[in-house]
């Protein structure tokens, strides 16, 4: 047991340390957020894949809470050590499973990494022994690296952009305090470009529906959904032109292929393009918290969809409460509120001048930074960081 009183770690938009009760109050609030249902009928069982932040975490507990669904969550968090606390999704996890318990709800969380076939071998005796086939598989992994457990060889990705240099304005927080700096990005090499996709791609979603189906896991209505982006002509170099865009193709392409090979007659695939968020894996992206300030502004808090709100429209639309939102390649849409055309408009005015912009209202700008230090349990409304705390959380049993 570790109890003691900590303070943020933090590098630039890394924060090498994360606070507990700031973790387990952030989940909490969306818990409490999304509005509970009373589901008829038999528990839906789901597989989350990436179940311990961002869209994974927020469609996670949008399905307890609306949909009443029961199974298993995956995410690779690392406990807490005699020198370091555990990282936030630790911590998130502990927190939703204490949720789960007190809600009299019935899910199972396994830390270890998803792209390994070890881990698939795990869920799959799991599902056997204790819910039976899927009905819903939601693939949400962002991750820096992974290793083809095909040949053993570990690939990194890469944010860059294809085919010729980028230079964007950037967001920065010199001691919280935000200015505008300048983002200068070499084009990635073809190798890059490859092995973005084959961390960030469809291949490892295409080997999990591949193993449910071989296990007979499939549930009579399966439907699985993989998260994708397309966001602002701002960011595209960076992201939809990029190295990430490149990735996110593949994963939108790898939909159709289910559909038509391995899910034939047997369920649904779909990506689903959810909106700006801020993300542990978003705020990695240059440029992308300037974005996501300026658009902030211009839509406000009553314009802004949290990914509460997204997760609560997804599942709407995968269980035929809502009529699916699809767009012309089959992609289930959530981003309208985003790109929105005058949304968009305003956003390229305060584009042309950002220093101008957050000068002239810093309120975007303060509510991202607030935000990100929040994916860590820090600067969470009403805990107190000057109590101890303790650091040593057991994952779920």
């Amino acid at each position: 047991m570790s109890n003691q009183q900590i303070t943020p770690k933090q590098r630039g938009y890394l924060i090498v340390n994360s606070h507990p009760a700031g973790s387990e109050a952030t989940v909490d609030r969306q818990w409490r957020r999304i509005e509970p249902a009373a589901p008829a009928g038999r528990a839906p069982v789901a597989l989350v894949l990436g179940a311990s932040a961002g869209y994974g975490q927020a469609i996670l507990l949008a399905g307890l809470r609306r949909q009443g669904i029961r199974g298993i969550g995956v995410a690779y968090e690392a406990a807490a050590t005699e020198r370091r606390t555990a990282t936030a999704g630790w911590y998130r996890t502990a927190a939703t499973s204490a949720l789960v318990e007190s809600d009299g709800g019935d899910f199972t969380f396994v830390n270890a990494d998803a792209y390994a076939d070890a881990t698939r071998a795990e869920v799959l005796k799991l599902l056997t022994e204790r819910y039976g086939p899927v009905d819903y598989l939601v693939y949400s992994l962002a991750s820096p690296r992974r290793t083809d457990p095909a040949t053993g060889e570990v690939h990194h990705s890469v944010l860059k952009a294809i085919g010729a240099p980028y230079t964007s304005p950037s967001l920065l927080f010199e001691d919280g305090a935000p200015q505008i700096g300048t983002v200068d990005l070499a084009p990635a090499d073809e190798a890059e470009r490859a092995a973005t996709v084959k961390v960030m791609g469809g291949e490892d979603w295409q080997l999990w529906v591949r193993a449910l189906a071989e296990a007979d896991l499939l549930g009579p209505d399966f439907t699985t959904v993989a998260l994708s982006y397309v966001g602002s002509e701002l960011t595209a170099p960076v992201y939809r032109q990029g190295t990430i865009g490149a990735a996110k193709e593949h994963l939108e392409a790898t939909a159709g292929q289910l559909r038509t090979g391995l899910l034939a007659d047997r369920g649904r695939a779909f990506t689903v393009v959810a909106g700006a968020a801020v993300t542990q894996a978003s705020t990695a992206i240059p440029s992308i918290a300037l974005y996501t300030s300026l658009l902030r502004n211009v839509l406000g808090e009553d314009g802004w969809r949290t990914t509460d709100d997204q997760a609560v429209d997804l599942w709407e639309q995968l269980t035929g409460a809502k009529e699916l939102t699809l767009d012309d390649q089959g992609r289930i849409r959530l981003d309208g509120w985003e790109l929105d055309a005058a949304v968009q408009d305003r956003v390229r005015e305060l584009w042309a001048d950002p220093a101008a912009a957050l000068a002239a209202d810093p309120t975007g700008s303060a509510w991202f930074y607030n935000q990100f230090r929040q994916l860590y349990g820090w600067d969470v409304p009403g805990v107190d960081y000057t109590a101890a705390v303790e650091t040593s959380v057991p994952w779920p049993a």
